[in-house]
């Protein structure tokens, strides 16, 4: 099929074989209505003339009319047009049977003006065809690249959280090993179950969102350690969460933002409130903390490239009309709400 599309001159062939079969098809309704009688000169030119005719209204319609008034949806025009055209290739093939072969009957015309119009309707309607095989071809191959470009995008975005996940908990563990804390081997516990679900468990597009919620309360837990007893932190799951698939790590930029830039002055009580919602197949995500201007980064990037590519996985995956992300910063609080579909395995 690419070969017929694409080949130039396989088109001009089956172009010249239509037209020699409707020669030859002339040339036989000739034999055949002057009871088997055959006169070449007069047969053949006339049979010539005839096809130029039809030629004439398949080609102006095809070449002019299609593209300039069909294509454009301007169908009064193309219809007005279209019927002149076939009135006018009607008329020249009689002036022409009239003047070369002194064959005058004017009676003809209806018959010469609906077989151009059965012409121009079946050269039309290959040409839809092969145009619409074409389109459909060129869609094809836009969406395998776009496809190709999607996943090597996604594969670029999972390896970033990767790194970005593993250098947040190491610093954390790093910090309580300065001070000889017993606390750091039960923390690299968690790192290494946490780091298994990054690594392992979350390779495909969608999984178990049991697994995603149990890396969250783990990742939650590895943070609580290294919290002060004054920190408010709070996890809340409602709903059934079985037989649901959802984003893998989808949440880990949201709960890791809450904790690394939550409030840090020793005067302040911090807090951090996150809840997990799910009503039938919809999923409701709220991550709320408050924050201190004073301890964050003069340049004004707070919150890293981990939201940043939470937003663009979610419009890959789902599309920007699947799912609802708002974030807001209001009076040192900070506010992430995250609706979308849940995928079901049953």
């Amino acid at each position: 099929m690419v070969f017929i599309r694409n080949n130039q001159r396989f088109k001009i062939l089956l172009q010249v074989l239509f037209w020699l079969s409707s020669f030859a098809f002339a040339l036989s309704s000739f034999y055949v209505v002057s009871d088997y009688h055959f006169n070449p000169a007069k047969d053949i030119l006339r049979a010539v003339i005839l096809n130029a005719g039809f030629a004439l209204g398949v080609y102006v319609n095809l070449l002019v009319l299609v593209p300039v008034f069909l294509k454009r949806r301007n169908y009064i025009f193309y219809t007005f047009w279209l019927l002149i055209t076939l009135a006018a290739s009607s008329l020249i093939i009689l002036l022409l049977l009239y003047f070369l072969l002194h064959f005058s009957r004017p009676q003809l015309f209806s018959s010469y003006f609906f077989t151009t119009g059965f012409y121009v309707g079946v050269t039309s309607l290959v040409k839809f065809v092969t145009d619409w095989i074409k389109m459909q071809d060129i869609e094809l191959r836009y969406n395998k690249v776009e496809r190709e470009k999607l996943e090597a995008e996604l594969n670029t975005l999972k390896a970033q959280i990767n790194p970005h996940f593993l250098f947040n908990s190491l610093n954390n563990i790093y910090s309580l090993s300065l001070s000889n804390s017993k606390k750091t081997p039960e923390m690299i516990l968690k790192l290494s179950d946490l780091m298994r679900h990054v690594l392992y468990e979350s390779r495909e597009n969608f999984i178990s969102l049991q697994k995603e919620i149990e890396f969250i309360q783990n990742f939650i837990e590895l943070q609580r350690i290294r919290l002060s007893a004054k920190t408010d932190v709070r996890f809340e799951l409602t709903g059934d969460y079985q037989d649901k698939q959802i984003i893998p790590l989808i949440f880990e930029p949201f709960v890791d933002n809450a904790f690394k830039h939550s409030c840090r002055s020793v005067g302040n009580t911090c807090f951090i409130h996150i809840k997990i919602e799910i009503q039938d197949d919809w999923l409701h995500f709220k991550a709320v903390n408050n924050y201190d201007e004073d301890h964050q980064p003069p340049n004004g990037k707070a919150h890293g490239i981990g939201l940043e590519n939470a937003r663009k996985r979610l419009e890959y995956l789902y599309g920007k009309e699947e799912y609802h992300l708002d974030i807001s910063k209001k009076e040192n609080i900070f506010k992430v709400e995250l609706e979308l579909p849940l995928k079901t395995t049953r």
